[in-house]
């Protein structure tokens, strides 16, 4: 009887982890993008969410900022290498699904006001708890460009 049991028992888990594999390949991927430095991620940022969505158009991206990375997402912001304005790009990711969203801590920090962001940005109460969130509660994988 105790082997019976524990041949159930092994078969059931067995079902549970084969199930939870076939929900999690059926469904698209989710991703947060993590920038806490505009001027060393933000182009660079920009450019692989392109390309991850090139190649992944269903995947479900997240980018959370804070810090200095929220600079990305203020009116004319531009990279300081090249002068490329962020906001065409921002606003082209936004349009495929992207959502952008920046930390009311840095901005009460830095003493930031949200009509100095572009209209493609949100905001969250703290980027870093963002970030946590999305990971363990919503299943998000974890990219720092």
């Amino acid at each position: 009887m105790k082997k019976i049991l524990t041949l159930i028992f092994a078969s059931l888990i067995s079902i549970g982890f084969t199930s939870m594999a076939q929900a999690q390949s059926t469904g698209s991927t989710k991703v947060v993008y993590h920038i806490d430095d505009a001027e060393a991620q933000g182009l660079k940022g920009l450019r692989n969410i392109r390309n991850h969505l090139d190649v992944s158009p269903q995947t479900s991206i997240v980018v959370v900022t804070h810090a200095n990375g929220v600079d990305l997402l203020m009116e004319g912001a531009k990279d300081k290498k090249s002068s490329t304005d962020y906001a065409p790009l921002v606003g082209a990711l936004k349009s495929r699904g992207v959502k952008f969203e920046v930390c009311e801590i840095t901005l009460k920090n830095r003493n930031l006001k949200k009509d100095q962001f572009t209209l493609d940005a949100d905001f969250t109460p703290s980027g870093v708890v963002r970030v946590a969130d999305l990971q363990y509660k919503d299943g998000f994988a974890y990219i720092k460009p």
